[in-house]
């Protein structure tokens, strides 16, 4: 009899552990309209303490077309499923909702579902420009080396010509110009070379090594020696949802790219890691400052302060060696050489 009443009390302590341990917060609501300016990470912060959590207990509703995605006016709704807390799309409001156009064809207005991130913080990053994994990499790159009527400078409507490699069916490339090389403070290892989004162009034909082009559109002045490549190999889709990464992980903030000395919200920053450490888009790392001490007078030593989690930076463009992550939370300025670990519920 004790053996079956310890049994009822250990499963009580277990049921209230786990009620303790929700991931939900304790005043979220039971069902959220979504509005059009929201994000993945605003309707996150909504229902969970740790917004990281929510691929852990998103229920894609198999009665909901693209379940994944989410439009404003949906309503997201918290159900419990075998006594689990889990979040779903209960009903489609009016944008999310299929548009018939004839008899035959449907489509779903894929471009308003809402964003992971704010779109507008990164569009810069997100899908102009390139990074080099290395100095080999740049230097076989197709490269600029002429203009018409020998113009030093070129814009939009001008031909140009190039020389290097054009095989393939691709005629549109990206124009990139050598920005700053990211170095690991760590290993003093070469993680990148950013490439500055200088436009677009067309390939119009190669004869023997020579490519004539024709520039289709220009952020800035296209000069010799800047750099081409082949679009569509750095498009990413923004229908991520936020994760922790796969396994423990450590990195520095090694740049800010907008080169200010102080980090804050919504700042774009380079983390010396990348696809080779597994890191995805929508990894959420917490953001740690460097380590600090404090002197004891009382018994004379020097002592290491605990670590506090400052901020959180989610990974929405990964790269070989190195990665840019968004700052969606920030307690206090951040600063280049601050800490990135694994997020801790």
């Amino acid at each position: 009899m004790r053996r079956f009443a310890l049994a009822g009390i250990l499963l009580c302590m277990s049921t209230l552990g786990l009620a303790y341990d929700s991931p939900i917060k304790s005043d979220s609501p039971s069902r959220y309209t979504v509005e059009k300016g929201d994000t993945l990470w605003d309707i996150s912060t909504t229902f969970l303490d740790s917004p990281w959590l929510w691929p852990e207990i998103w229920h894609a509703n198999p009665q909901i077309k693209n379940p994944h995605l989410i439009y404003p006016g949906d309503i997201v709704s918290l159900v419990y499923i075998n006594g689990q807390p889990r979040l779903t799309i209960s009903s489609r409001g009016d944008t999310g909702r299929t548009i018939k156009l004839s008899p035959k064809i449907r489509v779903m207005p894929g471009e308003s579902a809402i964003p992971a991130i704010p779109l507008s913080a990164v569009h810069s990053y997100l899908k102009g420009g390139h990074v080099f994994s290395s100095e080999e990499q740049l230097n076989n790159a197709p490269y600029v080396f002429a203009a018409k009527d020998g113009k030093l400078a070129s814009a939009t409507g001008d031909k140009v010509y190039a020389r290097g490699s054009f095989s393939g069916q691709n005629v549109r490339f990206d124009i990139v110009r050598r920005g700053k090389q990211i170095v690991d403070p760590q290993t003093d290892e070469l993680l990148g070379l950013i490439g500055i989004d200088v436009g677009a162009i067309n390939l119009s034909r190669v004869r023997e090594d020579v490519a004539s082009m024709v520039i289709q559109e220009s952020k800035m002045e296209l000069k010799p020696g800047d750099r081409l490549v082949k679009q569509g190999a750095s498009g990413l889709v923004t229908t991520f949802f936020p994760r922790a990464p796969d396994a423990p992980l450590e990195g520095i903030i090694t740049a800010n790219l907008n080169d200010a000395k102080k980090i804050s919200k919504f700042d774009t920053v380079v983390i010396n890691k990348g696809e080779r450490e597994s890191l995805r888009q929508g990894d959420v790392l917490a953001v740690y400052r460097q380590a600090e001490k404090a002197f004891d007078p009382f018994t004379n030593e020097e002592v290491s302060l605990p670590s506090e989690r400052i901020g959180l930076v989610m990974v929405y463009r990964p790269f070989e060696k190195m990665s840019y992550g968004i700052v969606l939370s920030a307690k206090e300025d951040i600063e280049v050489g601050y800490i990135l670990k694994s997020p801790q519920p």
